[in-house]
């Protein structure tokens, strides 16, 4: 092997070999057991960032040591390539999306293989192409079939920059999670997937998933929120109907004192029509629209709310209740109206005393004396019913149920769960995207697309309107089309599906990628699936998690699949972080914007100083970012790899240093001479297959090492993903072998030395392959080392005859000393206050006690 180490050869060296071997394919093998290993596929924005780089190297250590385990590995890759962003990012540099979208995969793609990443690339998918969204219009004809998939007129979650609508889960504190702009309410007819369907599901599987952290179990079970209770029925003033209400607190209901309705309520125009607060309630309706909706939101605002001039009738008590539009009641929780009981609800009660309203007081604290003209916050404690007929002196708890079995027995309402969880909207009014696979016909209404006529294709060569407007609905050659029942002149529908559609199933389709037949080969998809692990970043917890979820359940109750959930494990990486740097000047500077000069950092353009400001994560706008591009052609691959595994535990934050990633290329560059010098001295030389007790002194202390590092590595790959201190424990092995001088001093010493090197290198592979291979071919392995079997450590090489302990005199380190394996503490004792550096500081005092560590240390205090 040549005497310097020069990355850029050897990893471009080991690509092209891996490419021409086709090292990477993978079929079906039902006679080995099988391990799909997945990192969530990117957005093709143009170019990887240290947070890919970190994930697809976490998964890429697993697959590999899967791999040289036995399993049969699928992992693969591909281009969630649909969506807002590349429509986004044409419109800034006036392209079309389509050409953004393809060269920015070709150059992503050239990126990841050149950090060496073992994917079959064989089977990679691109979100965009036909050949893969016809199976979704597909699988969207069957739900429409089923009611699963339905077209509804409702507010929504409008962007007005971005011209499309918002999932729930994707308005973010109230702004559009891709562009950051406010969102608003505004009515439209959209597409939605009825995921409520499986909301009981969902949940109760959430305590099935043992492979999850705990917080996104969490986060899902919030989401989804399971609420049980009563639906009341409170019948309006003038008899024209009445109003549902959901309540998790219907011993309550006495103490409803008015009626809240969410500004979006269908009733709330109805009410107010013809009387004098009409406009009033209409501008209030229109100003709410325009505001943070959140939860988070609501919480800070103050209570606010118009009179809609409407009464309704309390079921129970037959109260005569005024009924508002208030920006605290939400439509998309419950039923949208809000029985407001003032006295034993925070909420009402701010807003009872901003408008004067009645507060009844319907539990009696323990203490007693609740009087609402003294009150200054509501009580939601526990306690005994008053004020409330029939019901008085019950404890309230007893009370819920009496009071829900009197509502169904009187006709007034009914036991009731409510989930936070609503149907998913998945209507944008985009270009770049999937279409909805239906006809709107005059005649016959809303048609399905007919099956054999899928795909309905997306007009590549359509230009994006002014204003980045979707082309779709005037371009004539693609919404003109005869209706498939009548035969009259029909249109397409112009909406595309959200790009959260295309990621919740694309782990299927990679199982069979190219399957022309249907969404996948069902054999393949019962050998793979599900996915044993996934690796992606904790902020699609909620988003991209539930739904493919939600689409597993669609998929298993269609025939198509028989597990109930898509992924077994997962594993939430940390993101990647750097301080900022700002110039008072230029404001945040990128690192190559940064000069140093006589110790102190300055901007490169002003020359003046810089302020260091927090690590946060590494993003554009911060401009706390580090290009990998530079990082490979300076260091290489496996150095960019061995800094991303060492600097953290893969679930922490990273925080990002200079000196860390110098220190990983200068570590492998001691590999590469130490192997260097050795390389001839062990050449012919078979690896040491002999027992411990046939070495002695630091060849016995190599093989013991060696046996120990194995153990450590297997262990913290297997069991923790704690690459970190696997790394750490190689360090140590070397470290030992570094110790070993090439003079021959025992028969042995080339065996053991090869046996170190060797296994060194295989456990060294799956985070640094390209010099692992280069290392093993050295060694006169002429097949890949991602071939060869993952090493096994041997019970009796671990065990010590002798443990080095360290004496200390008043706890400073003045000796060390080599004894037998959990010797007595009294010889300990001799043996350390007999040793002659010990005896000099010690100098004849008296010495008052001695403390024994079994094998560790001996301090003596004087």
């Amino acid at each position: 092997m040549d005497e310097r180490y020069e990355p850029q050869v050897v990893e471009r060296k080991w690509q092209v070999r891996w490419q021409a071997e086709n090292l990477f394919r993978v079929t079906e093998d039902a006679s080995r057991p099988k391990y799909y290993l997945l990192e969530m596929f990117p957005y093709p924005s143009g170019n990887i960032h240290m947070g890919h780089v970190r994930n697809y190297t976490i998964g890429d250590v697993v697959a590999r040591y899967k791999r040289m385990c036995g399993f049969n590995v699928l992992h693969p890759m591909g281009w969630d390539a649909f969506g807002m962003p590349a429509e986004n990012a044409a419109i800034a540099n006036r392209t079309h999306p389509a050409t953004w979208t393809y060269a920015n995969i070709a150059n992503m793609r050239s990126q990841l293989k050149r950090l060496g990443f073992s994917y079959d690339w064989e089977r990679e998918i691109a979100t965009c192409r036909p050949e893969y969204y016809r199976w979704e219009q597909w699988l969207f004809l069957k739900m429409y079939a089923k009611g699963l998939a339905f077209r509804k007129e409702s507010y929504v979650n409008w962007c007005d920059p971005c011209q499309t609508v918002l999932a729930n889960e994707q308005v973010e504190a109230g702004a559009c999670w891709r562009c950051g702009k406010p969102v608003r309410q505004k009515k439209l007819s959209q597409w939605f997937f009825r995921i409520t369907r499986y909301a009981e599901d969902l949940l109760v599987y959430c305590d099935r998933l043992p492979g999850w952290p705990e917080k996104v179990i969490t986060m899902q079970k919030n989401w989804i929120g399971r609420s049980a209770g009563a639906e009341i029925r409170f019948p309006l003033e003038d008899g024209q109907g009445f109003i549902p209400v959901f309540t998790t607190r219907q011993d309550t209901v006495c103490g409803a004192t008015f009626m809240c309705l969410a500004p979006e309520h269908p009733l709330v125009p109805q009410l107010c029509q013809g009387k004098p607060q009409a406009a009033e309630v209409l501008a209030f309706v229109e100003r709410t629209s325009r505001q943070d909706r959140s939860d988070k939101a609501l919480e800070s605002y103050e209570k606010e709310g118009v009179f809609t001039g409407a009464f309704c009738l309390n079921p129970l008590n037959g109260r005569r209740m005024p009924i508002y539009t208030a920006n605290f009641a939400l439509m998309a929780y419950g039923t949208g109206a809000v029985m407001s009981v003032p006295a034993h609800d925070q909420r009402d009660f701010e807003f009872a005393k901003k408008y004067g309203l009645e507060i009844i007081v319907v539990v009696q604290s323990p203490e007693g004396g609740l009087n609402p003209a003294a009150m200054t916050e509501a009580y939601t404690g526990t306690g005994t019913m008053t004020n409330s007929g029939r019901f008085d002196g019950l404890p309230n708890v007893q009370a819920k149920e009496e009071i829900a079995d009197h509502l169904e027995t009187q006709g007034h309402g009914k036991r009731a769960v409510s989930f936070r969880l609503r149907d998913w909207g998945i209507s944008r009014q985009r270009y770049w995207g999937a279409p909805i696979p239906m006809i709107h016909c005059g005649r016959c209404g809303i048609v399905p697309v007919p099956e054999q006529d899928l795909p309905v294709v997306l007009p590549e060569d359509a230009d994006l309107l002014e204003g980045g407007r979707s082309p779709l609905p005037e371009l004539e050659k693609f919404v003109r089309v005869p209706c498939p029942n009548c035969g009259g002149e029909a249109r397409r529908e112009t909406d595309t599906m959200d790009t959260f559609v295309e990621s919740s199933w694309y782990f299927e389709r990679f199982c069979s990628p190219r399957c022309d037949t249907g969404m996948f080969a069902q054999a393949a998809v019962d050998y793979w699936m599900p996915v044993d692990q996934y690796i992606g970043g904790v902020e699609h917890a909620i988003l991209h998690l539930l739904y493919s979820r939600f689409y597993t359940r669609v998929l298993k109750d269609e025939g198509l699949v028989t597990y109930p959930e898509p992924f077994t494990r997962l594993l939430t990486q940390g993101m990647v972080c750097k301080e900022t740097v700002c110039c008072p000047e230029h404001g945040f500077l990128f690192p190559t914007d940064v000069g140093a000069g006589d110790g102190a950092r300055t901007c490169s353009v002003c020359g003046k100083p810089v302020v260091l400001g927090r690590v946060e994560k590494m993003s554009k706008s911060k401009k706390n970012v580090i290009d990998p591009n530079t990082l490979l052609d300076r260091y290489g691959a496996d150095t960019t790899r061995l800094f991303c595994l060492f600097a953290a535990p893969p679930e922490k934050d990273l925080e990002w240093s200079d000196q860390g990633v110098d220190g990983g290329y200068r570590f492998l560059n001691r590999i590469w001479r130490l192997a260097a010098d050795w390389m001839e001295t062990m050449q012919g030389v078979p690896a040491y297959d002999g027992g411990i007790n046939s070495l002695d002194g630091a060849l016995q202390a190599v093989f013991r090492k060696t046996h120990q590092t194995i153990r450590k590595v297997t262990r913290d790959i297997e069991e923790r993903f704690h690459f970190n201190t696997a790394i750490s424990a190689i360090m140590e092995l070397f470290n030992e072998m570094a110790l070993v001088g090439r003079e021959a001093r025992h028969p042995e010493q080339a065996g053991v030395m090869r046996l170190a090197f060797e296994s060194l290198t295989l456990l060294l592979s799956p985070i640094v392959p390209h010099i692992a291979e280069e290392l093993w071919a050295a060694l006169g392995r002429p097949e890949s080392i991602l071939l060869a079997r993952w090493p096994q450590w041997r019970e009796e090489a671990l065990e010590q005859a002798t443990a080095l302990v360290v004496i200390q005199v008043n706890g400073k380190l003045r000796a060390r000393m080599t004894v037998e394996v959990d010797a007595a503490d009294e010889a300990l004792k001799a043996q350390a206050l007999a040793d002659e550096n010990v005896r000099k500081f010690i100098q004849g005092k008296p010495v008052k006690k001695v403390v024994v560590v079994k094998n560790k240390l001996v301090n003596i205090v004087i």
